[in-house]
């Protein structure tokens, strides 16, 4: 099949091969924002980790503080809003980190919704062109009042391209959002183990300050 006759067979299913065009265009836009995203993120979030805990194991707040502000890494401020609840019960703490740590994982997840639709919906897309190119094949057979394979060549034709073209978007979305999801469960596992390590080290500095203010306690004359 020559080009010329193959792009005049996907202008005639443009019903399906616009929109699938368009899908593919879309998910690969949306892979690669999201990739540009996750770069460096994890690592970055593990530097991070690392600075916090050790200010706070110095006892340091303010230094981590500082830390966390002149940070832009998502994973700052879950530990910024965690250390403005001071002096609270170690189960509320967890929940305000455990509330803070899935809005920010949620983030991550920006489009993915789109690629698997879009892997879901494309096989349905492609039969349904396949179903309009079987209709034309038909069609052009009922017009010439007589079958053979030059009659029918054209729908049928149009009908396996919508076919293949289908299942290559849906193929390409749902690969494409399986391993974005994995991704997002790899960085969202490195958020709640830095989240477990943040919260021992605020509850270390804590330790300290109360034993602190005990020994002060007993040093004053009565």
């Amino acid at each position: 099949m020559e080009a010329a006759q193959f792009l005049e067979l996907v202008q005639q299913g443009w019903m399906t091969n616009y929109p699938l065009a368009f899908g593919s265009v879309l998910t690969l836009t949306i892979f690669f924002e999201r990739m540009w995203c996750f770069q460096g993120l994890a690592a970055a979030s593990r530097a991070l980790t690392r600075e916090v805990i050790d200010a706070l194991v110095q006892r340091d707040v303010p230094r981590a503080r500082e830390i966390c502000e002149a940070s832009d890494q998502p994973l700052a401020a879950v530990f910024l809003e965690a250390m403005g609840w001071r002096n609270v019960p170690l189960e509320d703490l967890e929940r305000v980190l455990a509330t803070a740590r899935q809005e920010t994982a949620f983030s991550l997840r920006r489009g993915l919704w789109l690629i698997g639709t879009i892997g879901s919906l494309a096989p349905y897309v492609g039969l349904f062109g396949t179903v309009v190119g079987i209709i034309r094949a038909f069609r052009d057979m009922a017009e010439h009042g007589a079958g053979g394979f030059e009659v029918v060549a054209s729908g049928i034709s149009e009908a396996l391209i919508a076919t293949a073209a289908g299942l290559a978007v849906a193929i390409v979305a749902l690969l494409i959002f399986n391993f974005l999801q994995t991704r997002v469960g790899a960085i969202s596992a490195i958020y709640a183990r830095s989240c477990e390590r943040f919260v021992q080290a605020l509850l270390y500095v804590e330790v300290a300050e109360d034993g602190e203010e005990e020994v002060a306690g007993e040093l004053v004359p009565a």
